[in-house]
Formats: C-alpha cells, structure tokens, sequence
C-alpha cells in the first residue's frame, strides 16, 4: 500500500462531519499531514441542542469558534465558502482563492428549500436556524399567553416530502405539550401532527413508531401519517389526499438539498454527492470523499455524519500510514429526544433499500442491535451527550476516539440494557 509523504489533506466545512474528519486526522496521523479545515462560518453551532431555545436557551451557549481547537491541534482554519471543486488539477476554488489538496473531504452539509412548498415559507415557522428557533419562541409564548387568557388555538406540526430527518419536530411537539401543561395552557391547545410518511419516525422502524404512537395518545396529539402537504394558506394546510388541516400556529421541518452543489461532480437531483456507501469515496473520484448531510446518504442526523467522518478520515490516515483501515462505515443511527418529562433512546442499525418511498431500513440480520426505549433517566443521558461533543471539539478532539468516548459508550451500553429493548 503507497504511504503519502507529508500529504495535503482538505476539509471542506465546519459542521459535524467537518470538525469530526479534521479533528480525527490530526489524532490518528500526528504531524504526519498538513490538515486544513475551510468552513464560510467561523463558529460550530452544536445544532441538537437548538430544540432548547424555543423554551428560553440563548443560541450563542451553542456556539464554538473554530479558531482555537484548530490553532491548538495545528490545523490551518480558512474561512471561505467553497464554490467549485476541480479533481482533474486536485484544487478546490473557494470566494478567497485555490486551495490544491491530496486527499479531499466534503462535508459542507445541507440546507432548507421551504419554498418548494406554496405558501410554506410565508406562513410557517421553521426549525433549521438559531434564528428560526428564537423566532419560533416568540410563537409560542404568544400561544401561551392566548391559551392562559382562554382562547382556544390550534398547532399544527408538518413534515413535507424530502425531509431527510424530522427527529428534532417529535422533540418539539413532545416539548411544546410539557411546556404548556406546566405553564398552565395546554386545555386551550389542540396539536396535530402530518407527515409525509406512511409511519411516525418512518426512517427508525417500527419500534419508534410505536412509541410515538403512545406518546401521541398520551399527550392527546391528532397523529396523520401518510398526509403529503399540496400547498399552505393563511390558517390552512391542504393534502394530496383531498384533507385540510386548520391551524393557528404551524411549524414545519421544511425539504432538504444540498448547502452547496459542486458541478462536475456525480450528485443526485438534490445536490447530494453520490458515494461508495462504506468508502464514503465520491464515485468515479478516488481520492475525494464525501461525509454527513452534503452527501447521498438518505438520513441526515449527526451521529450518523459522525460516523461518516470517522470512516473517512481512518481510510485517509491508513492510506497515509500504510495501514489497512481499522474501520468502514457501519449505520447504526444513534439518537436520544428530549421530551421534558422524559426521553426517548433509540439505537438503529440501518441498510439501504433502493426504494424512494422507503430509502433505508432496519437491518433484519441485527436486529438484537435494534434498541428502544423511554424513560426519564435518559433525560441524563440527552444532557451528558449534549455536553460530551462540545467539550471535545473546543479542545480540536474527535468524538469517536480514545478513553472519553469509551467510558461514555460503555455508559450508554449499560443504560440501554437496562432501559431499552
């Protein structure tokens, strides 16, 4: 196996998957590279912890400036955004000028079209921003404050077709009915909840499923699977299905693409770059790799960009080293939603499908591995993981590495045995 002298190793964003490739190359290689992170933000927005501010959490605690974990682990930082990529001459063309590369990483994520949807933009609130979530606090404490004052108001939750993880509005409707129970409004608030889907939490199997289902029925949430969104209008919602949905209040996780598109590239209809799925190798380009939401891989959540990264930057670091990768990309989905007065854990191996109505799916021949589970303890669980990740990112450290992350993963481990099934 060839062992690269001193290579040139470029990352292209600074969100989850970014950091993550960055943080573990300079770990795993040492001084054996030059790394250099090029993000057009110079701050992290540890964007999980967002479904708080809503309820009063000040985004900037959110925040982590790029500058410093990236000086201390000796890793060049570039603010610039990334406009072209040219594998052909090995340089990405950025706002700011050339940066050539040996081996490139793109994790530049994604974005929200809610203008895909008529009239979504205009009367809904999103989740997608920190701005976003402030704007939906004002929502709710203006229904707050109609309900207290006895004026009946209805919400509506609505996740459209091309969403590619609707995790964080099942947190907030489970949130939002805590909320006004404990502040004395909930009596005067119908919720509903519409998704595309054919089942609640769809992409997780039915296990999740079903805990939604409970959890709707507990909370007393009108639950609409398989209600595809048409257009939005002031104070209505219409479906393909010929139904409307009536609302005061509707908050929406609008459709995904891709943040940046790179022309030349092989990438979907969306702008997703299309992948090895176990390489994460962009096809048709050795040694360029795509990683987290910017890339094809139908569900976007962290953890699995996480892992993503982790799968790429131990492929390049072996290459470099000589080695053979100690690891490939495995999709075992990890997530944890708050709920206020408890939580939910799950944990889903995943495969693909080939379907579009159904990209991926549990994957039968690890079902043991298939965990679910709720319970106020893994509200404990949530806070620990919400302030493991920015701890080791403000000291330029991977998730995925060394004893920290051991302890917290045999802490996870134990919990799951204990509290889910």
């Amino acid at each position: 196996m060839a062992v690269l002298t001193r290579p040139k190793l470029l990352v292209l964003g600074g969100g989850f998957a970014g950091l993550e490739a960055a943080f573990y190359l300079r770990w795993r290689l040492g001084e054996r590279a030059d790394i250099t992170l090029v993000s057009d933000r110079d701050r992290f927005l540890f964007k999980p912890g967002a479904v708080y501010v809503p309820f009063g959490l000040d985004p900037d605690t959110l925040t982590i400036p790029l500058e410093r974990p990236t000086h201390r682990r000796g890793i060049g930082f570039v603010r610039a955004r990334a406009q072209q990529i040219d594998p052909a001459a090995g340089v990405v063309v950025t706002d700011g000028g050339r940066l050539p590369y040996d081996q490139l990483i793109v994790a530049t994520g994604a974005t929200i079209r809610p203008e895909e949807i008529p009239g979504l933009a205009e009367h809904a609130e999103t989740i997608w921003t920190p701005e976003a979530m402030v704007s939906l606090r004002g929502a709710f404490a203006r229904l707050l404050n109609d309900a207290r004052a006895g004026t009946r108001r209805r919400v509506v939750f609505l996740v459209p077709p091309n969403n590619k993880c609707a995790g964080p509005l099942y947190e907030l409707v489970f949130m939002l009915d805590t909320w006004l129970h404990r502040h004395g409004g909930r009596a005067a608030v119908d919720i509903a909840w519409s998704t595309y889907e054919s089942s609640f939490m769809q992409v997780f199997g039915p296990r999740l499923h079903d805990v939604v289902v409970g959890e709707f029925a507990r909370r007393g949430v009108s639950g609409h699977p398989k209600y595809v969104v048409d257009r939005v209008g002031p104070g209505e919602v219409w479906y393909t299905n010929g139904q409307t949905l009536p609302y005061d209040l509707l908050v929406s996780f609008p459709p995904y693409a891709a943040a940046t598109a790179f022309p030349g590239l092989p990438q979907d209809e969306r702008g997703f770059l299309q992948t090895d799925i176990v390489t994460r190798e962009v096809i048709g380009h050795a040694n360029v790799y795509a990683a987290g939401d910017g890339s094809d891989f139908p569900v976007k959540q962290a953890f699995l960009a996480l892992l993503q990264a982790d799968a790429v930057a131990e492929r390049i670091a072996a290459q470099v080293l000589g080695e053979r990768p100690a690891m490939a990309f495995d999709p075992v989905s990890l997530c944890l939603m708050e709920e206020f007065d408890t939580a939910t854990f799950a944990q889903v191996p995943l495969r693909l499908t080939g379907r579009a109505e159904r990209p991926v799916e549990v994957r039968r021949d690890r079902e043991a591995e298939y965990r679910v589970g709720s319970s106020p303890a893994w509200r404990l669980g949530k806070k620990v993981m919400g302030a493991y990740l920015p701890w080791r990112f403000r000291h330029g450290s991977p998730f995925h590495a060394g004893l920290p992350w051991k302890g917290l993963e045999l802490g996870l481990k134990v919990m799951s045995r204990l509290l889910a099934a």
